[in-house]
């Protein structure tokens, strides 16, 4: 049985179209990520797949039955899917105890150790204003984790949280994966937090998705500009750079470039082949140091540990075989 299916999904909004023909299937416990520019249209599919905004075409089927929307149903909402708001929608005033006690559909025990799981279980004292941005969004996932839905939509989850609280409710969203075997959705405007976390990627863009695939295939090997550059920097070497390598294949088309990301060049020793180059700039990230080197044709970034580099120093550069994909 197929867990989700969204079929021909479309939605205007004053006259413009901002989802358009979108079709995917997820499989339960398939951790899917949609990600794409802000405006691309990731808030409005997670609401129609919720059942909280009513497309214009095309249909959501949840364990094969229809997800009905707001104008087909007096309250919006399906049971078997919580999704997650940027604003979290805590009641003001109340204690953290009663807004749980309300949604719980579990007994206690496990609502203790869903708490626990969650973060949370010193929190419950408190009232809902007196709380941090991070303890609000993990409390709002706990009240509807207690609601035993099948499927949890996290609509940008990680944004405005501090290093800290992000690292703390990406390691909650995973727990809850694994101990409570739920199946999950969420979308980023920052995409490189999904490469860890998920199976599948969708990529929107202007309310279509541009690619369908595994963190690995999105990374490193995108259909076009726009999905490389969510994921991070890249470089496209034309004929001229790629003379300066030995060993890389050829284009099999006119005008294509080779795309290469940052990790695939690498500082060598002399005697290997490789290039000749000059560091013009060195940026320390802490774990690393980002050598800005220039090549004959363009500047580039590598990575490396050496500390005893310096600005103007002469080094020797290699590309990574596997940097094959043209674009």
């Amino acid at each position: 049985m197929i867990f989700l299916e969204v079929s021909g999904i479309g939605k205007t909004l004053t006259g413009t179209a901002i989802l358009k023909d979108i079709s995917f299937l997820q499989q339960k416990n398939q951790q899917l990520a949609i990600t794409g520019e802000t405006g691309s249209g990731k808030t409005s599919l997670l609401k129609i797949m919720a059942g909280l905004l009513q497309p214009n075409s095309g249909k959501v089927l949840f364990e094969n039955i229809p997800v009905a929307g707001p104008d087909d149903k007096l309250i919006p909402g399906h049971p078997g899917i919580a999704y997650l708001s940027q604003q979290y929608e805590l009641r003001n005033n109340y204690r953290v105890e009663e807004l749980l006690e309300y949604a719980r559909q579990i007994p206690d025990e496990e609502a203790q150790a869903l708490f626990k799981l969650c973060r949370i279980s010193h929190l419950v004292k408190r009232k809902s204003d007196q709380l941090s941005g991070g303890e609000r969004q993990r409390i709002a996932l706990a009240r509807l984790l207690v609601g035993l839905p099948r499927l949890l939509l996290l609509d940008e989850p990680f944004s405005n949280l501090d290093p800290i609280h992000k690292k703390l409710l990406k390691e909650v969203i995973q727990d809850l994966i694994k101990t409570n075997g739920v199946t999950c959705i969420l979308t980023s405007h920052e995409p490189a937090d999904t490469l860890s976390w998920a199976d599948r990627i969708l990529v929107l863009k202007a309310g279509q998705i541009i690619q369908d695939g595994t963190p690995y295939e999105i990374y490193h090997q995108p259909v076009n500009e726009y999905v490389a550059g969510l994921f991070g920097n890249y470089y496209l070497l034309d004929a001229d750079d790629i003379k300066l390598f030995t060993g890389l294949p050829a284009s099999r088309n006119h005008g294509e470039k080779l795309f290469v990301r940052p990790e695939n060049f690498c500082l060598v020793s002399p005697e290997k082949q490789s290039v000749s180059a000059t560091i013009t700039k060195l940026i320390f990230w802490g774990t690393y140091y980002e050598a800005v080197i220039q090549l004959p044709h363009k500047s580039i970034s590598v990575k490396t540990m050496d500390a005893h580099l310096q600005e103007g120093d002469l080094v020797n550069i290699s590309l990574s075989l596997e940097a094959t994909w043209y674009l």
